[in-house]
């Protein structure tokens, strides 16, 4: 009350001698009670979503940020920060065998090639603005990558579950690669059983209470090799509608996956390596929910292979090229399972006081010439601001420039050439 007056003798004496008797003091005082509230409920508002926030686990900080400054003739964009990222040690191939976005499948169709024993369809999910499948239950998928194998590759894809809890089971979601040996790849013997050669597969099974569940099975021969305990991930339930990132790496004999960041499996001896691997498939379980009352959908599937060997390429060749640093579609933000390909490349730097590297970016030809080479520039001012703030890289040891289109290293009429081609190079000053 003390606080209320002290605000009427500023505010209201210098005014009172022009005012109409009675009701401007009282106009006086129910304005100043109104703006005090305001300021109370202001304050109250922020403190409330800063500890809502800190509930949740978001920090705004990491989410979206803007990038530092760069270059002055480059446009800055936002960059998305490490988060959970920050321990990710995925390392994805350098050779990319297979790609698929959908962007350039129908909508409302399965994707040229691929091949399943139900349905699934392209299609652009609610709060999202790229191509994704959508897979109904309970079927197979045989995705149209049909390569061999090395004994060594990664595979990663988007993932989106789009699951509201009504007391049913949720449907699983399976995710392996097969050996179909002689026989056709992608045919239909395989939407009927995966293990008559050799086999690999993860399964998801989303729950409620935080009670996800991964499991891990390979086949060899129609006999197990090798299952896992059921591996607990709670995290999964606070990805429900919004997309996670799935990582797999193979090598030899070893199997290690990621979900956003977080380490599911790294079992040494999963796989019998019996016969080479030659087909990635998805599997639906059952469910009794309704094909309206869920949605599973993948996109920006990528198989590659080669262990990248970035620091005798930057400190011995000069050069080193990488499609492992990743970014929102038609646009310089920073995906944030980026991180290990930044922080190997920040490393380097860290070590190496006297290095300096020209960051260029290229991408694909889809789109127009001039917006992909200033899209390229500001992809290469980005992968500069993260390096900058990030991991405290001087930005004087850091030039930037973008190519745009103008210097393809793989052909543009395939979808896994331009894939290779949206690509940022760092060259040695």
């Amino acid at each position: 009350m003390k606080f209320f007056w002290s605000i009427i003798c500023i505010v209201g004496l210098p005014l009172l001698a022009d005012a109409q008797p009675g009701g401007f003091a009282k106009k006086l005082k129910d304005k100043a009670s109104q703006k005090i509230n305001q300021r109370v409920d202001a304050r109250v508002d922020k403190q409330l979503d800063k500890t809502l926030d800190n509930i949740e686990g978001i920090n705004k900080d990491t989410v979206s940020r803007p990038a530092s400054p760069v270059a002055d003739n480059v446009k800055q964009e936002a960059v998305t920060g490490t988060g959970t990222f920050s321990s990710y040690d995925f390392i994805p191939g350098e050779k990319i065998l297979y790609a698929e976005d959908f962007s350039q499948e129908a909508a409302g169709e399965l994707p040229l090639h691929w091949n399943t024993n139900g349905s699934g369809e392209v299609v652009i999910p609610a709060g999202e603005n790229s191509h994704w499948l959508r897979l109904h239950n309970p079927f197979m998928y045989l995705s149209a990558g049909k390569a061999i194998l090395p004994e060594n590759f990664t595979v990663e894809f988007d993932l989106l579950l789009q699951l509201k809890n009504n007391g049913w089971i949720y449907p699983s979601l399976s995710v392996g690669l097969l050996s179909t040996s002689r026989e056709p790849a992608g045919g239909n013997n395989w939407l009927k059983t995966i293990d008559t050669y050799e086999a690999v597969r993860a399964t998801l099974y989303p729950e409620e209470n935080n009670n996800s569940r991964v499991l891990l099975e390979s086949f060899v021969e129609t006999k197990e090799y090798f299952k896992s305990d059921a591996r607990q991930y709670a995290a999964l339930q606070q990805f429900y509608g919004r997309p996670v990132h799935v990582a797999i790496q193979v090598q030899k004999a070893r199997f290690r996956m990621w979900i956003n960041a977080e380490k599911i499996f790294d079992i040494p001896r999963a796989l019998a390596c019996h016969y080479a691997l030659n087909q990635l498939f998805f599997k639906v379980g059952q469910t009794n929910y309704a094909e309206n009352q869920y949605g599973i959908y993948i996109t920006n599937i990528r198989l590659a292979t080669g262990v990248p060997d970035t620091r005798h390429k930057l400190l011995k060749e000069g050069r080193y090229t990488t499609t492992g640093i990743l970014f929102t579609a038609g646009s310089a933000v920073i995906r944030p399972e980026s991180t290990p390909v930044l922080k190997e490349i920040a490393g380097i730097l860290q070590e190496n006081e006297n290095l300096r590297l020209r960051i260029t970016g290229h991408t694909s030809s889809e789109g127009d010439d001039q917006y992909n080479l200033d899209l390229s520039a500001r992809r290469a001012a980005a992968v500069k601001s993260a390096l900058v703030s990030d991991w405290g890289i001087a930005a004087n040891r850091l030039d930037t420039d973008g190519k745009g289109e103008k210097e393809p290293i793989a052909d543009n009429q395939t979808k896994e050439g331009k894939s290779a081609n949206r690509r940022v190079e760092f060259v040695k000053l």
